[in-house]
Parts: structure tokens; sequence; C-alpha cells
């Protein structure tokens, strides 16, 4: 295990992952040596394939599974050594819709608050049912509600503690588009009042627009960690596509200073340029166009979005194992 000097603690972190890993009994590794820090205060999207270490990640911060190697604080407090303590600065909204079907809104979410030792505060409690469009359902026992409706109501229970930090794990999957906003209104919300934030999703256009910064793990590694924008800057490519008046059989030896492709078509060009660079070399591509003889017609510009870097970060790990 890495000694934690190595990985000193970060001033502002809130959650510090040190030396994580996790080998289950049958020798299967989920997490390998995962070194992190959670700022305060912020939105950190982790994302990944499926079985790739999110969830483990998560529980095991949580504390619902114990790391076979390294150590975890959240907000100062050793996971494991502090248990009580850590876990009731933090609320988790799993993947699974469990909850007690036979209880009401108000009853569940009520109840989970008093496992935490808080007071009752009952206007606390109405107030995240009205947030979350619960409160026409407050009395509607939990086996009533729709998927959606319950997947509100497990946000409702994580958040009756009044947690510093939150874990929503998959909280959109298959829930509808009205509460997909409803919930990132709240998670907003819920950032700016200083709760930090630690979300897993299969939208990631919604990381995209969420996000202060991206986590990317892989087979039980993490394979980056960045601030949202330095990723999209980094990593993102603009292009350049040009549509021709004429076919072209192959892209010209003159032309061989660009990263040109040519469709199978032959009738668009596309140009791969860093927007970053003073120079992105469109004016003198346009130029020796035209010296060649070579018209278009139209021309447009796209950037890479947090999918494309994504799914290009995926499978240039994959190339390398």
């Amino acid at each position: 295990m890495p000694e934690p000097s190595r990985h000193p603690l970060t001033a502002d972190a809130i959650v510090s992952v040190r030396g994580v890993s996790k080998t289950y009994a049958g020798g299967f590794q989920a997490l390998k040596n995962v070194n992190l820090d959670i700022r305060r205060g912020e939105i950190f999207a982790l994302l990944g394939p499926n079985g790739a270490g999110k969830t483990t990640l998560i529980s095991t911060i949580c504390g619902m599974t114990n790391a076979t190697e390294g150590h975890i604080t959240a907000d100062g407090h050793d996971t494991v050594r502090d248990y009580r303590a850590a876990r009731a600065i933090i609320g988790l909204v799993p993947q699974e819709l469990h909850t007690d079907s036979f209880e009401t809104v108000w009853a569940t979410v009520n109840f989970s608050r008093g496992l935490f030792g808080k007071a009752p505060d009952p206007a606390y409690i109405e107030k995240i049912l009205k947030d979350l469009s619960l409160w026409d359902k407050k009395d509607n026992k939990i086996l009533q509600l729709s998927g959606g409706m319950k997947r509100r109501v497990l946000i409702a229970k994580a958040l009756s503690h009044e947690p510093r930090i939150l874990f929503l794990d998959e909280p959109s999957a298959g829930v509808d588009v009205e509460l997909r906003h409803d919930m990132w209104r709240l998670v907003r919300a819920l950032r700016d009042a200083g709760t930090t934030i630690i979300l897993t999703t299969h939208y990631i256009e919604e990381a995209e627009d969420m996000a202060d910064r991206i986590g990317v793990i892989r087979q039980g590694e993490l394979i980056v960690v960045e601030d949202k924008d330095t990723l999209m800057r980094q990593l993102g490519q603009k292009q350049l596509a040009l549509t021709l008046q004429q076919p072209l059989a192959t892209v010209p030896d003159t032309l061989a200073a660009w990263p040109l492709t040519l469709a199978d078509d032959g009738l668009t060009l596309t140009y791969n340029f860093d927007a970053q660079k003073d120079d992105t070399g469109i004016a003198e591509l346009l130029a020796a166009l035209g010296r060649q003889g070579i018209h278009f017609k139209d021309l447009r510009s796209s950037e890479s979005s947090l999918e494309d870097i994504f799914v290009s970060l995926v499978h240039e790990q994959k190339a390398e194992a």
C-alpha cells in the first residue's frame, strides 16, 4: 500500500481516498490502488463502463463494504475507525429501489432522519418533500408509488439527516425527464448551499452540464481525474468538415501537412485541429485548397463532447491493456 505522504491530502478535500484496493473472496479485484481527493462543495462526476468499479468505490467510501487495502477519510473522519461520525455526514442514494413498501413517504423519510440521531424537524422534512414534488404523496405507502416517485423517496431519505456529502449512484436510471430536471435543479441548489455532490451517471451529457470535475474509472483504476473545463480543453478536439463541389479520389500529397480525412464518397474533407493554438492552420488549409483547384460548397465546425472524450479514453486504455 502506498504511503499516505506520497499523496498528501489536498487542503480543500472533504473526502480523501488513499491507496484503496478491493479484492473479493473469489479473487476478483474491483478496485486497484485508487487515490482520489474530492473537494469541498464541488460536484464530482465518476464515469466508467458497466463493471468498472464505480459502485464499489462509492460503497467503500460510504462504509458499506471494506477496502482490502488503503484508507478513506470523510471530512477528517476515518471511515473504518470512526465509522459513525463519517457515516453521519454522508447521504447515499443507491441504484436499487429498496425501501419499506408498507411505510408512508412521510414515515420512512422521518425515520431515516432519526437513524442518524437527528432531532425531529417536521419543517425540514416538509421542505425536502416539497423540493422533490413528493408533498402530495406524503401519506401514500411506498408500494403505491411509481418507480420515479420511489427514486424521489430515496433522495429524500438520503437528505433527511442534512448530510454534508451526498452520493448519487445512477440517480437518473429509469426515471422520466421531468424528474431528471427536478433532480438536477435540487442538486445545483444543494451544491450552492455547500453540500458536496458525488454522482455516477450513464447520461454523460448530464455530467458535462453539471460537474465541476470528472473522474473516469476503468477496470478498477482511475485513469483520469481532471477539472471538466480543463479536460474538455486538453482532450477535446475541434473539427472542420468541408463539403466539396467535386469528389476526390485521394487527398493530394501537397496537403500532407494537414491531418485530413477523406470520406468514402470523396465529397467530405475533415480537418482536426486544436482550437487553443494561436494558429489553427485553417486559413493556410483553405488557401492551399484554392491553389489545388479544390473548391467546397459548405463548411461546418464541431467540437468533441464529453462523451467523445470518455469513449476515446476508455478505448485508449483498452488498446494499452
